[in-house]
Parts: structure tokens; C-alpha cells; sequence
């Protein structure tokens, strides 16, 4: 992920700007494009958000995780409104951004919501990451990880 968002700024749910190198250094990352004005995008959010919180947030020992949000929303103002109602504590590349028509191209998206779980170099371990939450639940995690080929003493 680095090698495709290094340079780059993504923002908390707060609004803060991080750097994306040192957010997404050694994790998994899962890219979700989605909108407020989507019905299945608002319903996978809360299951995404629980997600992340058990492996994350709420976890005794934090899971090499991080979603960023890439907004299919109207205008900035709804992707901030829909960040700070449903979202977890992940993070968003910025609504001006226009990277963020690269990465739908990038990563074939035509329809959300889509969740994209990717190595660190970019490439894709799975375009099905929301079927495979939904099916599996956090042992899905484990697979990415191994797959990411960089986190061998992780147990989840």
C-alpha cells in the first residue's frame, strides 16, 4: 500500500491528516469504496466497523489492519457526514483527491459497496472482501494475512 498512496495524506474520521506511509506501513490493507447515499454501502458499514473493531480497536493485542475509505459520495460534506456517523476509527483518502478515480479504475471497481484487500506493494490478495466478512467473519483475516506474506507471527 505504500507503494501506491506513499506521497500521500489520508484523513482520521476526525479530519486530522496522516501520513499514508507510516498509517499503512506493515498491515494489511482494505480499500472501501462505498457511499452515504447507498443502501448495501450503509448496511456493510456497521459490519465493516465491528470488523475492524474487534480486530483492531478493542483488540488486547491490534491486528496489522487498516481500512481507507475511498468515497463514491456527491460532495465532500456528505463523505464527512457519512464518516462520522457509521465509520469506524479507519482511515479516508481526501474527497479532493483525485486518486481516488484511480484506484476505482485501478481496481475494477463498477459497483459498491466493494472492498478491496491488498499487499502492501498494491496487489490485490482479494476483491471479495465484503462476501468474505459476511461468510466468515474475522477468520477471513488470517487468510489475508497469510497472503500478505509479511506478518508470519500473527495469530488471530
Amino acid at each position: 500500500m505504500v507503494d501506491i498512496l506513499g506521497g500521500r495524506h489520508l484523513l482520521t474520521r476526525k479530519g486530522a491528516a496522516v501520513e499514508a506511509e507510516a498509517a499503512l506501513q506493515n498491515k494489511v490493507v482494505a480499500l472501501y469504496f462505498a457511499a452515504a447515499r447507498c443502501g448495501p454501502s450503509r448496511d456493510f458499514t456497521q459490519l465493516l466497523c465491528d470488523f475492524y473493531t474487534a480486530l483492531v480497536a478493542e483488540a488486547r493485542r491490534p491486528a496489522p489492519f487498516e481500512v481507507v475509505f475511498v468515497s463514491a459520495d456527491d460532495s465532500s460534506q456528505e463523505m464527512l457526514n457519512f464518516m462520522r456517523e457509521l465509520h469506524g476509527t479507519w482511515l479516508a483518502l481526501p474527497f479532493h483527491d483525485p486518486y481516488r478515480h484511480e484506484l476505482r479504475k485501478r481496481y475494477n471497481v463498477t459497483a459498491i459497496p466493494k472492498l478491496v484487500i491488498v499487499k502492501q506493494n498494491g496487489e490485490v490478495i482479494t476483491n471479495k472482501g465484503r462476501k468474505q466478512i459476511r461468510e466468515r467473519g474475522l477468520a477471513c483475516f488470517q487468510d489475508w494475512v497469510e497472503a500478505a506474506d509479511i506478518f508470519q507471527n500473527f495469530c488471530g
